[in-house]
């Protein structure tokens, strides 16, 4: 095998933070919503938000299009369910719903946030087997 085309490949991939580009940390949120810091960690807790370590001092960040201007957006804690029960982890989970898919057409995120919740579910509930 030729490691050096395996490493090509793998270096192609985009990293979750240029993937995503727009994060929103949790200090941020909180003030934002007006809310203590606890209890953004608690809505992670709570599958209501993925995270993920972003930036120079790699801290804890939600994608920003997770969020509306009140909290997190309210589709995507069943999406997250289904996504956990396929086994993804948050990066994996961050990674399917910001890659585009071409049979949508484009990003889970987006659908989800334009109202097609039970079409992604479906999708990554198909995921798991």
């Amino acid at each position: 095998m030729n490691t050096a085309a395996g490493n090509n490949a793998a270096s192609q991939e985009p990293t979750l933070e240029d993937l995503v580009q727009d994060w929103e940390y949790f200090p941020d949120l909180a003030e934002k919503w007006d809310i203590p810091v606890t209890r953004v960690h608690n809505m992670v807790s709570e599958g209501r938000l993925l995270t993920a370590k972003v930036g120079e001092r790699h801290a804890r960040a939600v994608p920003a299009l997770f969020l509306v201007e009140d909290g997190p957006l309210e589709p995507l804690k069943g999406t997250i369910s289904v996504l956990r029960d396929a086994r993804f982890s948050d990066d994996e989970a961050i990674r399917w719903l910001y890659t585009s898919d071409e049979s949508l057409p484009g990003r889970p995120i987006d659908a989800l946030r334009e109202g097609r919740k039970t079409e992604i579910r479906r999708r990554a509930q198909a995921l798991a087997w």
